[in-house]
């Protein structure tokens, strides 16, 4: 499954928030075994959400949207999908029964707009906050405030699906531009994405659907590499991450 996650909000952009949503997002996602092609931070402006969520739409298996709902001012983001839809937005029956229900509200507590949906769009609760999100289609749209996304996005988790991948690592004492050719010919004998992240070491990660492939190809670079000891015997590698 290819997947886009689009954050939304002028705090995100101006450097006020961080973007700490698509960092856990990438990392959930990664786990379920998706494949995440794009993130993107977008402001809070109609024309903008909408043009990208209906691009989106149309080039990966789902889109996670996160930030700008409720019934403020510069809360724009269920206007923008139902944008890219061609829909109206309406009032949900289901949300205010459930906030009434679940929530504890009544419906005079709610400021007006705040159970509007894309219309045909399938609710999707807040059990730690007001705003409700909802699934439209290949579009999922969660809250951006982070204790509510985490807690909404476990309630769509099992529909995000692919085949997780094996992860090692090997850290090495070598300068990045030292190891080319060694990772070309790492690259020629197994079957594994590699990615390299230089800093005071280089952290080299091997990914594959293979997890044999994958300890094989992270102790052929262990072996030789100059690694450093990080918590065990030098040239030690993680175990590849079975989520």
């Amino acid at each position: 499954m290819r997947v886009a996650v689009v954050t939304v909000g002028d705090e995100l952009l101006a450097g006020e928030t961080v973007n700490t949503n698509a960092s856990w997002l990438g990392e959930q996602l990664t786990a379920r075994g998706a494949t995440v092609e794009r993130v993107v931070t977008l402001p809070d402006r109609v024309s903008d959400i909408a043009r990208v969520v209906n691009e989106y739409r149309a080039e990966y298996d789902a889109v996670v949207v996160t930030g700008g709902l409720g019934p403020t001012h510069d809360d724009l983001t269920m206007e923008s999908v139902a944008a890219a839809f061609g829909r109206p937005l309406e009032r949900s029956e289901a949300v205010l029964e459930w906030l009434e229900a679940e929530g504890g509200y009544t419906r005079e507590d709610l400021t007006e707009g705040t159970a509007d949906l894309p219309k045909g769009a399938r609710p999707l609760h807040n059990e730690v906050g007001v705003a409700p999100g909802c699934v439209v289609e290949s579009v999922y749209v969660l809250p951006g405030v982070p204790a509510e996304m985490k807690a909404m996005f476990e309630t769509v988790r099992e529909e995000f699906e692919g085949t997780p991948l094996q992860v090692a690592t090997v850290t090495v004492a070598e300068p990045e531009s030292a190891l080319v050719e060694r990772f070309e010919q790492l690259r020629e004998r197994f079957d594994v994405a590699l990615g390299s992240y230089p800093g005071e070491s280089v952290h080299v990660r091997l990914r594959g659907e293979d997890g044999d492939e994958v300890e094989r190809a992270a102790a052929w670079l262990a072996e030789r590499a100059e690694t450093v000891e990080e918590g065990g015997s030098a040239g030690e590698v993680d175990e590849p991450d079975d989520e």
